[in-house]
């Protein structure tokens, strides 16, 4: 799986069925293969970070976050404008499936009551909304 999200960042063909939604010079957007939501994106950077723990306070990693998550936006508000709500987030070690940093977007509703538990936050593990990393990235 990481190869596959690896040569997704680059921009490369991966032998699968996703197709690129956005892509630029530091990150590609696609649709997940597996979706949790009505509709669920995932954004990721073209360098690779192995999870949110590699990521670095200071202007770089929050700048790439903050244009991850603009893009994720944009995507969600062109492709699901009457969504009920958005969620922008990251799965942490070790509840993450991809050993490549991959922001979820997702607009609701989550296509089954089950699939909503993997976007739960449990204290320092699961799940963690976009925000709340963002906060953390900043230099006070």
């Amino acid at each position: 799986m990481k190869r596959r999200f690896c040569l997704l960042a680059q921009g490369l063909p991966a032998g699968v069925t996703t197709s690129l939604l956005y892509q630029d010079e530091r990150i590609v957007a696609f649709e997940d293969i597996n979706p949790s939501a009505h509709r669920h994106y995932l954004v990721t950077p073209k360098e690779h970070i192995p999870s949110v723990y590699q990521l670095h306070k200071g202007e770089e990693h929050h700048a790439l976050v903050t244009h991850m998550v603009k893009t994720g936006k944009t995507l969600m508000q062109r492709d699901a404008p009457a969504a009920i709500e958005y969620r922008f987030g990251f799965n942490r070690p070790p509840f993450n499936s991809v050993n490549h940093l991959h922001l979820h977007c997702l607009a609701l509703p989550y296509r089954s009551w089950w699939r909503c538990l993997k976007y739960l936050s449990l204290g320092p593990f699961g799940y963690v909304d976009v925000n709340i990393v963002l906060q953390n990235l900043r230099i006070r």
